[in-house]
């Protein structure tokens, strides 16, 4: 869900980005086999992040940094996935132990046959909506027909994110304009290609007060499950403990990057090129408090907490949207028993 930010660097950037991250995670893992004198070897778990280094996984960079995960008995690999591959490619095929990624994308993917299960939730909010201009004449969601809306294409979270708004006003998809337009909303928007654009609240949202571009947000009324930590039922059966140690102190990191979301860009500045700049960290704390209350919870239940009955709705709903390989049951798709006790 954060292949926004990759789409929007130009392709020479990217691949020095890239490039510098792959260096980064070579000499973590290098630096990783040591083992924890307290505790005997640490357990070595590959994480998968998707895509390029990003602010938006610092709770995994400050639990790397910090030493959560070495604390927890783990040596952790954070692994930011190829620009190619797909998003299950390496924990189909063993290269990763767990995953972080959105609960609609693990649902379908369990009905195609891959066996994830999700074990903590990080966004406690589905971080994606409709953004339009702030003198819009649009006011929700049942405003939208016969208007123009940009998404990067009939695919992924923003996709998901469409579909949702446009059944909570009754409408179809024929009854407004839907714009390919790769991942290059703010420009669409602020070029005027479009009246309204699909894009994450956090990131998108920035962009647009960067620009001087006033902007309001419509938020999905559907409710989805956001992303969190899941991991194939093969790996949760042999290696149980392992899980729940990488669910515990990830929420660690989540924790202190709430607490102290300054701190958390200084921490990250290893994981992420570039951050040692200071208007790029600046440009970071942004994204980082815009996505901070994506994280917090407000109805008492836990850090890493996922709720059943979200789980229902969101399997009732992508089934009716045709969504799904095949239909579910969908208590087989998560599971609340890894979090800390």
């Amino acid at each position: 869900m954060i292949q926004s930010l990759f789409r929007r660097l130009g392709p020479r950037l990217a691949a020095f980005v890239m490039l510098a991250a792959l260096s980064l995670t070579s000499l973590v893992a290098l630096s990783g086999c040591a083992s924890n004198s307290d505790s005997g070897p640490l357990h070595h778990l590959t994480v998968g992040l998707t895509y390029i280094p990003n602010i938006q996984f610092a709770p995994f960079y400050v639990a790397e940094a910090l030493g959560y995960y070495k604390s927890a008995g783990l040596d952790v690999t954070l692994r930011h996935h190829g620009f190619t591959e797909g998003e299950f490619d390496a924990i189909s095929t063993g290269r990763e132990n767990a995953i972080f990624a959105g609960g609609d994308e693990i649902l379908q993917a369990r009905s195609k046959g891959i066996t994830l299960k999700y074990v903590a939730e990080v966004y406690t909010q589905y971080p994606v909506a409709l953004i339009v201009p702030a003198n819009s004449p649009i006011q929700s969601a049942a405003d939208l027909r016969g208007h123009s809306i940009g998404i990067p294409g009939a695919y992924g979270t923003s996709y998901i994110a469409l579909l949702a708004l446009l059944q909570s006003a009754g409408l179809s998809k024929s009854d407004v304009n839907i714009q390919t337009i790769g991942f290059t909303q703010p420009a669409a928007l602020l070029g005027h290609k479009v009246d309204a654009v699909i894009d994450y609240v956090n990131d998108g949202v920035t962009l647009f007060q960067k620009a001087n571009f006033p902007v309001r947000t419509i938020p999905l009324q559907q409710p989805l499950v956001s992303n969190g930590i899941a991991a194939l039922d093969s790996e949760l059966s042999a290696h149980a403990s392992d899980i729940k140690a990488l669910v515990k102190a990830t929420l660690e990191g989540v924790q202190y990057t709430i607490a102290h979301p300054q701190k958390a860009v200084q921490l990250s500045e290893q994981f992420v090129p570039g951050l040692n700049d200071p208007a790029k960290a600046a440009d970071a704390l942004a994204v980082l408090q815009a996505t901070i209350p994506l994280w917090q919870r407000s109805d008492g239940k836990p850090l890493g907490y996922t709720d059943p009955s979200l789980w229902q709705q969101m399997n009732s709903f992508l089934q009716a949207q045709g969504q799904l390989a095949k239909p579910m049951n969908v208590t087989q798709v998560y599971s609340n028993a890894y979090l800390p006790s």
